[in-house]
C-alpha cells in the first residue's frame, strides 16, 4: 500500500520539492506585487482628493425636518384621525363593557367583550398595516425628492462628494445639511405645494 501511494504521488509531482517550491516562491512573488499595487493606488488615492471639496448630511436630521415629509406625516395624520377616532371609540366602549361587567361577567357580556376586544384587535392591525404601508409610500416619494436635492446642491456647489451619516466625525465646516434644508423649503413640493 505505502509504495501505491509514493507511486500515485509520484506521478502528480507532489514528490518532486523543486517544483512544490517554486509554485510557493511564485505564490509569494504574485502577493507581493499585489500588496505593492494596492499600496501603491491607496496611497495615490490618499494623495488625489486633497483638492476635493467634500460635504456631509446628517440623514436624520434632514429626514425629521424636511417639509416634504412633514407633509407627508400632516398627510398621514389627516388620512387616517377618522379611523383612528373609530378605533379609540371602540376601545372606550370595551372598557365601559368590562367595567359593567365587573369581577363576574355573564356569559352573554363575556361573548360581547370577547367579540369586541377580537374586533378591535383586527381593526388595529390593519390600520397600522395600512398605516405602514402608506408611510413607507410617503417616504419614498419624498427620499427621491430629497436625494435629487442633494445632488442638485453638491453639482451646483461643485462638490465632488456628499457623505450621509452615520459618520465617525464630522466637521461642522463641512456640514451641509441645514443649506439643503433651506433647499428644499424654498422647493415647492411636487403636486403643487409650496
Amino acid at each position: 500500500m505505502r509504495s501505491d501511494r509514493r507511486t500515485i504521488a509520484g506521478s502528480v509531482g507532489l514528490e518532486d520539492r523543486p517544483v512544490v517550491q517554486s509554485a510557493l516562491t511564485a505564490r509569494r512573488i504574485r502577493a507581493a506585487c499585489l500588496w505593492l499595487l494596492l499600496t501603491g493606488l491607496c496611497s495615490a488615492w490618499a494623495q488625489a482628493p486633497a483638492g476635493a471639496r467634500i460635504g456631509y448630511v446628517d440623514m436624520k436630521r434632514l429626514l425629521d425636518n424636511a417639509p416634504q415629509i412633514v407633509a407627508g406625516r400632516s398627510k398621514l395624520e389627516s388620512e387616517f384621525a377618522g379611523r383612528d377616532a373609530a378605533l379609540k371609540a371602540d376601545e372606550q366602549q370595551l372598557a365601559q363593557l368590562r367595567e359593567k361587567a365587573g369581577a363576574t361577567p355573564t356569559t352573554e357580556q363575556q361573548r360581547q367583550i370577547d367579540a369586541l376586544d377580537r374586533s378591535i384587535r383586527r381593526q388595529r392591525d390593519t390600520l397600522r398595516n395600512e398605516l405602514k404601508t402608506r408611510s413607507d409610500q410617503e417616504l419614498d416619494h419624498s427620499w427621491r425628492e430629497i436625494n435629487d436635492a442633494v445632488v442638485a446642491f453638491a453639482r451646483e456647489q461643485g462638490y465632488d462628494l456628499i457623505v450621509a451619516s452615520p459618520v465617525v466625525y464630522a466637521s461642522p465646516r463641512v456640514d451641509v445639511t441645514d443649506r439643503i434644508l433651506d433647499r428644499l423649503r424654498r422647493k415647492p413640493a411636487k403636486g403643487g405645494e409650496p
